[in-house]
């Protein structure tokens, strides 16, 4: 019987101790009578779309991203349409979708999950051709992943003051919005496109979604008293945001967000500039991962 081999990819920016705890964590819990591994080191934003897309040539059984949600949209992007399977060892600051999934943040018992072998198919999100595990928006979720990407500390105390700093001078933004052939105007704080739960932290955004519904769900948060602020939060973090009364929540296939004086957007908590539409769509099951 030949060894089922894995690639793990790490981003070595994560630091000397991360790595050396990732290494330990392999040798120690990875069942070598079953698995051969090798691990690769990413060395420019983006290589870990190269990484994955030559591991799946070369016929790995698994790629695993040693990260956060970009990480592991880095590997999804290398892997798709290919038959490797996707494995996470969350070591994100956030780690939406491993906590949407249930994995582990202790890395060896993200090492027993591999070692299981237990998969499901994941939907895969598109915007504009741009695909995504987690989340994408549009609004006030863009800038926050802007200002986030540019701070030099990390963790959910940064994240919470960018939040706090911003929502009191964030305007909100008249948005046209078709999903499944429907049009509907909102003058809306945030607009969310989310295959997974949450943006991390436990900040739950779409609490109710499903990676496995072959659905998008659309979060829109109205315009509200910003004092409010701190509810909101509140409710994200208790999985009750849509209970809000200023929270809409819809779902569907096909979503097309415009606004005339749209640039920025994000996807997986990496902002990007786009044009003053976007489309997104959905592709069920696309990406097989390792669950437990």
């Amino acid at each position: 019987m030949s060894m089922k081999h894995i690639v793990f990819i790490i981003n070595p920016k994560s630091g000397v101790e991360r790595q050396k705890e990732i290494k330990h964590a392999i040798e120690e819990h990875l069942d070598k009578k079953v698995y051969s591994y090798e691990i690769l080191n990413t060395e420019f934003a983006k290589h870990g779309i190269t990484l994955a897309k030559e591991a799946a040539r070369n016929g790995a059984y698994a790629v695993v991203a040693v990260g956060g949600d970009g990480s592991v949209n880095d590997v999804v992007q290398g892997l798709l349409g290919t038959e490797t399977l996707l494995g996470i060892i969350p070591k994100g600051s956030g780690n939406g979708m491993a906590r949407t999934m249930g994995i582990p943040l202790d890395s060896s018992e993200a090492m027993n999950v591999i070692n299981k072998g237990n998969t499901v198919a994941m939907d895969v999100g598109y915007a504009n051709g741009q695909p995504f595990i987690s989340n994408a928006g549009v609004a006030f979720d863009a800038l926050i992943s802007k200002k986030f990407a540019k701070s030099e500390k990390r963790g959910l105390m940064i994240y919470t003051w960018l939040v706090t700093k911003y929502m009191w001078l964030y305007k909100e933004r008249d948005f046209k919005i078709v999903i499944d052939g429907k049009e509907i105007k909102e003058k809306a704080f945030m607009v969310n496109v989310a295959n997974g739960q949450q943006f991390g932290y436990n900040f739950q955004i779409a609490p109710m979604a499903s990676y496995t519904d072959g659905l998008l769900d659309l979060i829109i948060i109205r315009k509200f008293p910003k004092i409010l602020g701190g509810i909101l939060s509140w409710q994200a973090m208790t999985g009750r945001i849509t209970k809000s009364r200023y929270v809409r929540h819809l779902t569907g296939r096909e979503i097309t967000i415009s606004n005339p004086l749209l640039k920025l957007m994000q996807t997986d908590g990496d902002a990007h500039p786009c044009e003053n539409e976007i489309q997104f769509k959905i592709q069920k099951g696309a990406q097989k991962v390792l669950v437990p």
